[in-house]
């Protein structure tokens, strides 16, 4: 189980416009919503310090499990909303998800190749990817922040990675249809041969010259026309 992270924020009382001035103060807007058990949260304004939050959510991920400790009062959550400046990248607002550690959830938790495919350096090869994101079903401290795959499993063209094939822990469900494809191999000959192929017709436009079956449509049209 990943180790838990706090967050140490503050209620929020300043809303609508006013919340720039509390921008300019160093403090970071956020909100924290979602039901705890049986029971739906009324969503809580708080605010926390913008470089201290910075900082921590920037090694997050929409899986890590964190804990708040609004003014002694601590609510387990997952990120679920970061909203940035446009031109400065900066936090301007985050949403939190309260979670009930007693009952498990539904989430997208993102895929990681980890090494490199020895089909990439024996045979020339490129691998290609398929889904980035594995949908899974867990209690909340068990959520992993990432699901990391070998890709040295890939030794040969013939070799691929399905859903199908991922060995996680028994705690964690895997809803994704599991002959989704996560990595294959895949010559690079065929991409190449396709680049060849679209500089030889246009070498062909840059000398003015129209190929066959450019050529040939436009007799058919001239035949239709007659």
């Amino acid at each position: 189980m990943p180790d838990t992270i706090t967050l140490e924020a503050q209620k929020r009382t300043v809303i609508g416009k006013q919340v720039r001035a509390l921008r300019r103060q160093g403090s970071l807007p956020a909100v924290i919503y979602g039901r705890i058990g049986k029971e739906q949260l009324e969503p809580i304004a708080i605010q926390l310090d913008l470089h201290y939050a910075t900082q921590i959510i920037r090694n997050l991920t929409g899986s890590s499990l964190v804990t708040i400790n609004v003014d002694g009062e601590k609510y387990p959550a997952i990120l679920r909303e970061i909203q940035r400046d446009i031109i400065y990248g900066t936090l301007r607002h985050v949403d939190f998800l309260a979670v009930s550690l007693t009952e498990k959830l539904q989430t997208t938790v993102s895929i990681e190749l980890i090494g490199q495919a020895p089909a990439e350096i024996t045979m020339a090869a490129v691998v290609v990817t398929g889904i980035s994101e594995l949908e899974i079903e867990c209690l909340p401290q068990d959520l992993p922040e990432r699901i990391e795959v070998d890709a040295t499993l890939l030794v040969d063209i013939d070799s691929a990675i399905y859903v199908k094939d991922l060995d996680l822990p028994d705690n964690i469900e895997i809803l994704t249809d599991p002959e989704e494809l996560i990595a294959s191999v895949t010559y690079v000959a065929m991409e190449e041969e396709e680049e060849e192929e679209e500089a030889e017709l246009a070498d062909l436009l840059d000398e003015g010259i129209e190929p066959e079956v450019i050529e040939k449509g436009k007799k058919e049209e001239e035949t239709d026309s007659e």
